[in-house]
């Protein structure tokens, strides 16, 4: 049985990497090429596990954020898959430019190839787990109206995540100094998965993993190389003429600044009680 089991997995993932590939998009590495994320990350949690008991609890947490209306729309405008220039549109303040084809197009085809290369990683985990989804296990609505495009695929890892967390390692190389900006987006970024009832927080987790280890794999390509030093220099000039360039700031928390109780619930002006704001406790008589 085991043996069956294994070459119908074999035979799955040869289906998914002909898939992948026959795909009309540029790429630094075939599937074959890349790390295989099967080997490289632990399964998912178990179901009687205790990592499984913080992703139901995470769950809870998800639906509980989208009472906030703010962080609500960024994690419907964080599930836009394409065009991937929406990817890029949610990150160009942290990276003080907005990235197009038009007016960044050494940025935009190192962006896109190197996304695209490893968006090859996540198929066959996904296919290998088969890992249901949290709209799924508990029935549920999607924040985003997502269910018919996700329902029956595969939840771990998360390939949001992993797009969220390869843009900031990438933009990140382009532009150190926006480093801390950057991964702070990428973490908000992952986190609306879960609000969206997309991807359990393991799922969100893992992924950010995978991105590390692709961005790694990224960097033995010479033609990515190349690609990256075109880029930089297309950043630094912009930067310096002050073409397209934003306000370079930190991303915040839509509710950074709000007070919330220990139950994760938004606090007004009559709540009482311990609070928490911006990672603080204190207590409101």
């Amino acid at each position: 049985m085991k043996k069956i089991l294994l070459l119908m997995t074999a035979a799955l993932m040869t289906t998914m990497n002909i898939w992948a590939q026959d795909e009309a998009k540029p790429v630094y590495y075939t599937t074959e090429e890349l790390p295989n994320l099967i080997k490289c990350l632990p399964p998912p949690p178990a179901f009687d596990s205790p990592e499984f008991a913080n992703d139901m609890m995470r769950y809870a947490w998800g639906k509980q954020q989208r009472i906030d209306q703010e962080r609500a729309e960024i994690a419907k405008g964080d599930a836009i898959w394409d065009p991937i220039d929406a990817l890029f549109h949610q990150f160009a303040v942290p990276f003080g430019l907005e990235v197009t084809p038009e007016g960044t197009p050494e940025i935009y085809k190192l962006l896109t190839t190197a996304i695209y290369t490893t968006d090859q990683m996540r198929v066959a985990p996904k296919a290998f787990y088969h890992r249901q989804r949290p709209f799924e296990r508990f029935e549920d609505a999607m924040l985003t109206g997502e269910e018919d495009d996700l329902r029956g695929e595969g939840s771990y890892p998360s390939g949001h995540t992993m797009r969220g967390q390869m843009c900031a390692l990438l933009m990140s190389q382009i532009a150190p100094q926006q480093t801390d900006t950057l991964f702070y987006r990428a973490y908000i970024y992952g986190q609306s998965r879960v609000i969206a009832g997309a991807h359990w927080q393991s799922d969100v987790d893992a992924s950010r993993v995978g991105a590390s280890i692709g961005f790694c794999a990224l960097q033995g390509s010479e033609a990515f190389r190349e690609q990256m030093k075109k880029a930089q220099a297309e950043y630094a000039e912009k930067v310096s003429q002050g073409t397209g360039v934003r306000k370079a700031v930190i991303v915040e928390h839509p509710a950074s600044a709000r007070a919330y109780g220990v139950d994760g619930v938004s606090a007004n002006e009559a709540t009482r009680g311990v609070l928490i704001s911006n990672g603080q406790k204190f207590v409101k008589k």
